[in-house]
């Protein structure tokens, strides 16, 4: 089963438990209209946990990819600028899942105030929260893809006319706004815990962390884009070419007052979160193993690593919600085995070189102790924590306990098959993750598992305040430094942060770490060492495109291509592999680079054919998605796209199968 189905096993619940006493007045699903639908708390209960589907989750850490921190082994073609051009239909300019938020809410909430809803008022309150929730979500999704959007409340009826009126974009500010209000509005209807299914279900706190997300995303946002056409007001905004949107006013008077609205707004609920939500131990005895079956064994215990591989995640604190699977309900993953066999990716050079020592020093400072990196055993040597903990070594134990029911697993990690020659331990970099490991053979037997897979983490809350703080204060106070010292100490850092940002070097971390920059020059070192701590703990969560696009990461690639590495593969590493494998500079024969490119394994440099080849190269078009050309042809009179209400994104043409202007 594909992790991204809908919170199934919570639905069961919802729906099994429904049938009380109550329910046996309802009429049965064949009966139902939309008069006598959404008139009782259980309906509510059911049609909120319907809208799940749309919820991120991250099962297989894999949610980084395509970035700095991780890499397929085909290449994405947003950094091969001309290959991604505008759709002649689809795309991200759509309302389905708004829509269903929409009906919920415009037919609920007048039944709320009339008095018509049975159930318990309490657990009423807490599942439209939800709903303001979910279209928040909705919402999030195309401010980040789209910017500005139209803002649209209700239902609407099928008339073009009333359809071509709704289509007018909000200036993408006064997007993040309605979101942070529906999230208020979340916040105040949902109880600290769901009614039922506690975790599987959300919460006060989920809608206090996605404030803080979202806030701090448009803050920074304006920030580093402040000046172009891709906020609003800036030079060549094509909204002003609208009459709707013509005279636009900020709503604190100037992009400034924005910013500092939207990172107050980050601090605020960021710290409500971080504040409540304490971090699960790090036993740390993991640095003391002396066999690989006591790395094993004592993963197993280790909180820290069972929170990403646990059957049952509610008793973790800094987990918000998570997804809930049964064997007994045939309800299944695949998210073990998907681990184990490296599932196509792997972690680049560049991510893997950012993390600290032990000590707290960056691996090329004097007396780091960086044993160097001729092996993955060196590599992990007196390394941050998670680092040491989550890249898989060939040898380490992979199965635990055996399992009766077979398993698709090997018994130990292996050499990574960067040749794709195997079919199975695909790791693309040599690099490969195991956050999440499951050392359960019955978890890997017939792919069939139920560990549990989080969608939302507290911690995220941590990073979130340290981060929204000093963007707005220039200075790390004194809730910062709490947090952040906390964050190094269950890592096994040096909670010294101050060491790190004196020993740091910014050039040298840029030649591998696009979050060194914004709009093209390099951060303060202490801004750095936030965005390094963040990226170092949410490690395939998922997060780390959208910091990267707030925080307008890619500018530098548009002079300078960047080359995806993974390990070194030619040093002592080689001999893993049979010479005669190892093939480069023969055309599409090629299997590997050429070492005389790089000791490093360059991932899309093999063969001269592939497009990026030449390295990864940006176009500020790339930050947002173009608007389809059906979209502007339906709101419009006679086929003349420019009476569309609609505008494009700055950079994309409006015609279909083009890519950006000057490509």
């Amino acid at each position: 089963m594909k992790t991204r189905n809908i919170f199934i096993a919570a639905g069961l619940v919802v729906l099994l438990g429904a049938c009380n006493k109550n329910m046996l007045e309802v009429p049965p699903p064949s009966k139902v209209t939309p008069d006598n639908y959404l008139v009782e708390e259980s309906q509510l209960a059911a049609y909120a946990i319907k809208q799940y589907e749309g919820l991120p989750i991250f099962g297989t850490f894999d949610g980084d990819a395509h970035t700095d921190v991780g890499a397929r082994r085909a290449y994405d073609a947003k950094y091969t600028p001309g290959q991604w051009r505008v759709a002649q239909s689809g795309g991200a300019w759509s309302f389905t899942g708004i829509f269903q938020c929409n009906y919920f809410l415009e037919t609920v909430l007048p039944r709320l105030a009339a008095g018509t809803i049975t159930g318990n008022a309490g657990n009423i309150k807490h599942y439209i929260g939800e709903m303001y929730y979910l279209r928040a979500w909705a919402y999030f999704d195309k401010l980040q893809s789209l910017g500005d959007f139209p803002i649209v409340k209700t239902t609407l009826k099928d008339d073009k006319q009333m359809l071509t009126e709704a289509s007018k974009r909000a200036p993408q500010t006064e997007v993040a706004r309605f979101i942070l209000s529906d999230l208020d509005s979340a916040i105040l209807l949902m109880g600290a815990t769901a009614p039922t299914g506690g975790k599987n279900r959300l919460s006060k706190s989920c809608a206090q962390l996605l404030k803080s997300r979202v806030a701090l995303y448009e803050g920074t946002f304006l920030k580093y884009f402040k000046g172009t056409a891709f906020v609003p007001n800036g030079p060549d905004w094509p909204g002003k070419t609208k009459d709707y949107n013509a005279s636009y006013a900020f709503q604190s008077g100037s992009i400034e007052g924005e910013i500092d609205f939207f990172l107050t707004q980050a601090m605020d609920a960021a710290k409500a979160v971080a504040d409540a939500v304490p971090l699960v131990t790090n036993s740390m005895v993991l640095r003391k193993e002396t066999t690989n079956e006591d790395f094993a064994v004592a993963s197993e215990a280790n909180p820290y690593c069972r929170m990403f591989s646990a059957t049952d995640l509610s008793g973790f604190s800094e987990v918000l919600l998570w997804r809930d699977y049964d064997l007994g309900l045939g309800v299944s993953n695949g998210i073990p085995n998907t681990i184990q066999a490296a599932h196509g990716w792997g972690f680049t050079r560049g991510y893997v070189d950012r993390f600290l020592m032990a000590n707290g020093l960056p691996i090329y400072a004097p007396g780091s102790g960086y044993a160097g990196d001729d092996s993955i055993q060196l590599v992990r040597q007196n390394r941050d924590g998670r680092l040491w903990l989550f890249l898989a070594q060939p040898g380490q134990i992979n199965i635990l306990k055996p399992s009766s029911l077979g398993t698709h697993a090997t018994p130990i990690v292996t050499y990574p098959d960067i040749l794709n020659l195997i079919g199975n331990h695909d790791n693309v970099t040599g690099y490969m993750s195991r956050k999440g490991n499951v050392y359960d053979g019955a978890q890997l037997g017939n792919g069939r598992g139920d560990v549990g897979s989080i969608a939302l983490r507290g911690t995220e809350a941590y990073f979130n305040y340290m981060e929204a703080s000093y963007e707005k204060t220039g200075t790390v106070d004194g809730t910062a430094k709490a947090y952040w010292e906390a964050i190094r100490k269950r890592a096994g850092i040096d909670p010294d942060f101050q060491k790190t940002i004196a020993a740091t070097d910014l050039a040298k971390e840029a030649a591998n770490d696009w979050g060194v920059y914004s709009a093209g020059v390099m951060v303060d070192k202490t801004l750095y060492n936030i965005r390094r701590e963040r990226s170092c703990e949410l490690m395939g969560e998922g997060l780390r495109n959208m910091d990267l696009k707030r925080w307008r990461a890619l500018d530098q690639m548009s002079a300078t291509p960047y080359h995806v590495e993974g390990f070194k593969l030619w040093g002592p590493i080689k001999n893993w592999y049979k010479a005669s494998t190892l093939t480069y500079n023969i055309g599409d024969r090629s299997t590997v680079s050429d070492p005389a490119l790089s000791p490093y394994l360059r991932i899309y440099q093999k063969t001269p054919t592939v497009l990026a080849f030449t390295g990864y190269r940006w176009t500020m078009a790339h930050y947002f998605s173009p608007i389809a050309m059906q979209h502007f042809l339906i709101t419009s009179e006679n086929n003349d796209v420019k009476t569309s209400p609609i505008y494009q994104n700055p950079g994309w043409p409006v015609e279909a199968n083009k890519p950006p202007l000057g490509f």
